[in-house]
């Protein structure tokens, strides 16, 4: 049994064939789905998918790479946050792989959305879903000035080596691993997969992107998942069975969903 802790089943590719997308989670044992915004502008598709269907669920949040998305203010995140299906703040956080001509000084703004969004999950007590790409430096600091650990949350799609994961860990927060950790490059995100305790391991899609060995360069999505996690037990010398049990049991324990939903 596993769980897609993160994917945008929204998207277009996956939401134009929801029932087959759901029907290919039940047939590959992925029994639960985070659906996670990435801006105010689609929303209401997260929330409508997440409204219908039992298994799925829902954030509210703005991604960092949407420059010109719709600004959020703490008090329109927390009221959106108040939707019976909406468990998580975020996707929120850092990402500086795209600055082309401009600095990290010029990417303040960035950093103001990420403490908006912090400020937000201390308000609601909601977990922080949060995103960092080329800026893990700031993202740690952003969290221990704003004391991200209060609510805590998961490192989505984690990219980085161990040095960057210890500290998240230290600051109460999961780690999530995508379909990345199985390509064969990827060496440091399969020692983080080794090393992260698997009381605080997620795994995840991120779909309809990063779709894992042996789908790599096709769409993805959230059955695909079981193979995220199949692999991460081989790495960890442990069954299918222990890794998906404590993987699915640390989505529930995360965003405060009763198991037996």
């Amino acid at each position: 049994m596993f769980v897609d802790s993160h994917c945008h089943i929204n998207f277009e590719g996956l939401a134009d064939r929801l029932p087959e997308v759901l029907e290919n989670m039940r047939s590959n044992a992925v029994t639960h789905a985070l659906c996670v915004s990435v801006d105010l502008e689609t929303l209401p598709s997260v929330l409508d998918i997440a409204s219908r269907f039992e298994n799925v669920y829902a954030s509210v949040g703005v991604h960092p790479d949407h420059e010109e998305a719709q600004e959020p203010g703490v008090a329109e995140l927390v009221e959106l946050a108040a939707h019976p299906k909406v468990v998580a703040i975020g996707e929120t956080g850092l990402d500086y792989y795209r600055l082309g001509e401009r600095t990290i000084a010029d990417m303040e703004w960035q950093r103001e959305r990420f403490r908006t969004h912090i400020r937000a999950a201390h308000a609601t007590n909601k977990p922080l879903i949060i995103h960092t790409r080329a800026a893990s430096e700031d993202t740690l600091r952003l969290m221990e000035e704003e004391r991200a650990g209060v609510p805590g949350g998961v490192m989505h799609c984690f990219t980085e080596p161990w040095s960057v994961a210890e500290p998240a860990l230290a600051q109460n927060f999961y780690i999530s691993l995508s379909g990345i950790v199985t390509f064969k490059s990827a060496t440091d995100v399969q020692d983080v997969a080794r090393r992260v305790p698997i009381d605080r391991l997620l795994i995840e899609t991120d779909s309809p992107y990063l779709a894992p060995v042996p789908f790599r360069g096709k769409p993805n999505e959230p059955a695909y998942v079981s193979h995220v996690g199949r692999f991460i037990a081989q790495q960890r010398g442990i069954s299918d069975a222990e890794l998906g049990a404590a993987t699915t049991q640390n989505f529930f324990r995360l965003f405060k969903i009763p198991a037996a939903v």
